[in-house]
């Protein structure tokens, strides 16, 4: 049994113990606090709480990226591990996606806050969140086929989460577009952000594929992942919000270099592809409810992989909400909203089960160190 957190040697425990997992909880805590200001009553208020809640982000980013770091210092063999780990590797993917949440946040309550210099921090981290994104999706892929042992009957939709990074900063790209002036340069990040987008969506759609034939073969993952099925929401619902902000943004950006028109392909072309992802999106979103269901007739324990109930469906939320503010049809915000209002509940939910494990030191642990420790 775990100690309690206020029983840890020191900071020691904690830093020895502390895995990429965590990042989930910046993940989902940041999508959240994008989405509040979405919502059309008390808008005054829900901006403030979004801000808040993504300052409060900030500081769990900096204190997850601060410990994780000193791991890397101060056990740096045993840090060295999570690359032969199956599992824990996957979670690499959430530091970039993490810092994505942050960045967009600079767009959108730091440019109120702070003024233009806002748009420069966001315009740096958003490369350094493509290096780490790339850097990801090549490492960790690598290493499965490298240096770990996977069988079909063990996957679940977590070896989604080092290729999904890339996307996301896609995502990230087209928001920042929208704030810099139309240069070469800005076409340039448009052109890359479309790249990413490739890198991202279809290792993904390969991985949903193989997915499904690992669920129809094996059955349902155990109650433990239960709640991994939601993950694959995540690649579906970022590829069609990076299509849509993308879109948005082309026609504008590709008149620099005289090709407006194409521009205006890619914005219509993105709302329709946008349509079919959020389509595709509904149905996993079906399986992920009914597999949660089917798991919950008995004890599902809590685990941080929970986090995945949060920034998939929240990244879903936001394909919706956006492609209703590029058609402006009311019936598309009806039903954004109300997954919007969903997730918020489901944060709540989470975040007190994670505050709680935490305390309680049920979450402090690291499966490739004890892994390492068998085996030494």
């Amino acid at each position: 049994m775990q100690k309690p957190f206020y029983q840890l040697q020191q900071m020691h425990d904690v830093i020895r113990h502390f895995t990429p997992n965590w990042f989930t909880a910046v993940m989902g805590t940041g999508v959240v606090a994008l989405i509040l200001p979405e919502f059309p009553i008390a808008e005054s208020f829900t901006w403030v709480l979004g801000t808040a809640l993504w300052q409060f982000n900030i500081l769990l980013f900096s204190v997850f990226s601060v410990l994780y770091i000193l791991r890397w210092i101060m056990y740096t063999d045993e840090a060295k591990q999570i690359f032969k780990h199956p599992v824990m590797s996957l979670f690499l993917g959430a530091i970039p996606m993490g810092l994505a949440t942050i960045l967009n946040g600079f767009l959108k309550f730091g440019i109120p806050l702070y003024g233009d210099v806002a748009v420069h921090i966001a315009h740096a981290l958003w490369y350094v969140d493509v290096f780490l994104a790339v850097a990801i999706a090549w490492i960790v892929p690598f290493c499965m086929y490298n240096r770990q042992q996977h069988q079909l009957n063990n996957m679940t939709a977590v070896w989604l989460l080092p290729i999904v990074a890339c996307e996301v900063a896609a995502t990230s790209g087209g928001l920042l577009l929208g704030h810099i002036d139309a240069t070469q340069q800005v076409v340039g990040i448009l052109f890359g952000s479309y790249m990413l987008w490739g890198i991202s969506v279809l290792p993904a759609f390969a991985i949903l594929t193989i997915l499904m034939l690992r669920l129809a073969l094996h059955q349902l993952p155990s109650k433990e992942l239960a709640i991994s099925s939601w993950l694959a929401l995540g690649p579906i619902g970022t590829g069609a919000l990076a299509l849509l902000v993308l879109g948005e943004q082309a026609p504008q950006v590709l008149s620099v270099i005289g090709m407006e028109s194409l521009g205006l392909f890619a914005q219509q072309a993105g709302l329709i592809a946008s349509l079919i992802l959020i389509g595709f999106g509904l149905w996993w979103l079906g399986i992920a409810v009914l597999t949660t269901l089917k798991h919950a007739q008995q004890d599902l324990p809590f685990n941080l992989g929970w986090w995945g109930l949060t920034f998939p469906l929240g990244v879903f939320t936001l394909a919706i909400l956006n492609l209703a503010h590029q058609t402006h049809l009311h019936f598309i915000y009806v039903f954004g909203y109300a997954f919007a209002t969903a997730l918020v509940m489901l944060w709540i939910i989470v975040a007190s089960k994670t505050f709680k494990g935490f305390y309680q030191g049920h979450l402090i642990f690291s499966p490739c160190l004890k892994t390492y420790l068998e085996n030494k």
